[in-house]
């Protein structure tokens, strides 16, 4: 009837959500969300130029 699914190789993302303290994830997690902000605020200054530039 329910057939189970082929396990598959773990991978160092899983590894890391599935081992990781919390302490680290955090230090993680702070790190990429700085990144994200960091290019959604030069996305948003080249938006600005470029309406800024348009006829």
């Amino acid at each position: 009837m329910f057939r189970r699914q082929p396990k598959v190789a773990s991978t160092a993302f899983s590894d890391f959500i599935r081992y990781a303290s919390s302490k680290e994830k955090k230090r993680i997690y702070a790190k990429v969300l700085e990144g994200a902000s960091e290019r959604q605020r030069k996305q948003i200054e080249q938006a600005q130029i470029t309406r800024i530039n348009a006829p």
